[in-house]
């Protein structure tokens, strides 16, 4: 006997299928300007790099309802996906090219954008577009350059997609199909950098970043500005100056700060009304023996501000003057307008992996606080709103003991503020290193872990901050040891009163925004590998989040 289905079902299934053909379309570039709701349009949601949703469909009353509404496992198989990038050489596997294993799912690290009913993520050297709704495949890109760290996101504009591929190469796609619009390659042929962030699209400006501190055939760090039809530059800006440039007295040579990276690998941030890009740069090499770069290593470790038309700096405020730790500056320059004795201001604010909060005046780079929010101890304190470093915490021949280690106490993993209330959430670690050096100051030492040992992890906690005087508000320890600070899954805060993210032990996690409570938890299997995202479909909220190669999605049943 055949069975029908009702026609309710029928009729139902008819609607859907016409909603996603209805909701196939170009992104809309006004969407990028409005706080994240039917979309999540760029990597930080929107350009303030609050990780803040004002959905409020999900709220502290509901949320222990949440339930599964699908999950999707990358593949590494490529026998339907897009292929791109130079031909493999005969017989080449592993870092340098090949095939890759059918067998394993990249990881993901990308917080997905979800446009017009579509969800596009990355694995290293893979994007993928989902559908948001039932978690179907509908492309696979695969890259066939070098294996690397990245990808960790992907930027849109109109109908095109674009990731910076591991192997410093910026490929565009079709956002429909999946097919190569273009393909760019910012670094010559003999570097070892490797890119790993997402681009943002402001106007018509694709920015983009490049990644890596290698010690052999590094490339000076910059952020470049491309063209989002042709690929084409329209300007870049290195990170450490050239001869002649200001700054160039912070290094004891020109030739020392052309070899130095201050990789900006973080997505910059960016205020439309004053037209300025905020991009966190990296740490200088070699990273460990500042002996051989004596004085401040302008303008590594520091929050720049750009002119997204022109690339030209307008203000810089440096996190760690003379890095000696790899306490890179690129966690997220999160921009937050807010009030400071009274009389509204233009802020910018960061939990730096040197284990301090810093707030600034965004239209100029003048901090207004400097606190820690984590064990640290390699600073004498702070000198007219600037960390003074102490010399006897660098690294030395019989090691030094410093907190915190090289991992940082926050790493790039997303933070989140929400202006609901006025508290700047991060998870973070404390824990120490000892650092070792060679006792030849001329000694190239320092770029990897074999001068550092780590002597353990004392606590991970989610906390919340008071952006106004950097005060723990309230902390949430999680049990046992924690984590590293690069494991750390991001946080995104919503309108509902929560704050989402995950415990070392594989829980996503809801908290109240206000007080730390947990009120829902869902155990994933292993740890979350990304920040989550929220959005609205057909009057539902999802909440997505990675683990590991699978993006699972929540929403009330």
């Amino acid at each position: 006997m055949r069975a029908f289905a009702p026609l309710s079902m029928l009729l139902a299934a008819f609607s859907a299928v016409a909603l996603a053909t209805a909701d196939q379309g170009p992104l809309d570039p006004a969407r990028l300007l409005k706080p994240p709701t039917d979309a999540w349009p760029s990597y930080h949601g929107d350009y303030t790099g609050r990780h803040y949703s004002p959905l409020k469909q999900i709220d502290t009353s509901n949320a222990k309802a949440l339930s599964l509404a699908w999950f999707y496992r990358t593949t590494a198989a490529t026998d339907n996906a897009v292929v791109g990038g130079p031909a493999p050489l005969a017989g080449a596997t592993g870092f340098g090219g090949g095939a890759p294993a059918a067998t394993t799912g990249p990881i993901i690290k990308a917080i997905p954008l979800m446009v017009n009913g579509i969800l596009y993520f990355t694995g290293p050297n893979h994007i993928y577009a989902v559908d948001a709704r039932t978690a179907r495949l509908r492309w696979h890109y695969y890259w066939r350059g070098r294996t690397a760290i990245g990808n960790r996101g992907v930027a849109m504009y109109k109908n095109a997609i674009y990731a910076v591929m591991p192997d410093n190469t910026v490929v565009s796609l079709d956002a429909d199909t999946g097919k190569e619009r273009w393909t760019k390659k910012l670094t010559g042929p003999d570097v070892s950098n490797w890119s790993t962030s997402a681009p943002i699209v402001i106007r018509d400006h694709v920015i983009v970043g490049i990644g890596g501190d290698t010690p052999v055939g590094a490339t000076r760090g910059f952020v470049e500005s491309l063209d989002p039809e042709t690929g084409d530059s329209q300007w870049k800006w290195w990170v450490t100056p050239g001869p002649g440039e200001p700054g160039i007295d912070t290094w004891p040579s020109p030739e020392l700060s052309l070899k130095s990276a201050g990789a900006p690998w973080q997505p910059p941030t960016y205020d439309p009304e004053l037209n300025l890009l905020y991009v966190p740069t990296g740490q200088p090499t070699p990273t460990y023996n500042g002996k051989s770069r004596e004085g401040a290593n302008l303008y590594t470790c520091s929050i720049v501000a750009l002119d997204v038309d022109t690339g030209r700096m307008a203000w810089y405020y440096q996190t760690s003057p003379h890095e000696t730790h790899d306490w890179d500056a690129t966690e997220v320059a999160v921009l937050v307008d807010g009030t400071i004795d009274g009389r509204p201001r233009k802020l910018v604010a960061q939990a730096n992996r040197n284990g301090y909060f810093f707030l600034l005046d965004r239209t100029n780079g003048k901090p207004i606080v400097v606190k820690p929010f984590a064990l640290s101890n390699s600073y004498h304190g702070v000198d007219n709103g600037v960390l003074v470093p102490n010399a006897a915490k660098e690294g030395s021949p019989g090691g030094t003991l410093v907190f915190p280690t090289s991992d940082g106490a926050v790493n790039f993993p997303a933070q989140a503020f929400s202006p609901d209330t006025g508290l700047f959430y991060t998870n973070a670690t404390d824990a120490g290193s000892i650092f070792y050096l060679s006792p030849d100051p001329s000694d190239p030492t320092g770029l990897g872990r074999g001068q550092e040992w780590h002597g353990g992890t004392y606590q991970s906690r989610l906390i919340a901050i008071d952006y106004r005087t950097g005060e723990i508000k309230w902390a949430h320890k999680y049990p046992l040891n924690g984590w590293g600070s690069s494991q750390q899954p991001g946080v995104l805060a919503t309108g509902g009163g929560l704050v989402f993210s995950g415990d070392p032990s594989g829980n996503f996690v809801a908290f109240d925004a206000s007080s730390g409570t947990i009120v829902w938890h869902a155990q994933l299997g292993s740890q979350m590998t990304n920040g989550p995202q929220t959005y609205v479909l057909d009057g539902k909220q999802y909440v997505t989040v990675a683990a590991g190669d699978t993006l699972w999605a929540f929403y009330l049943q």
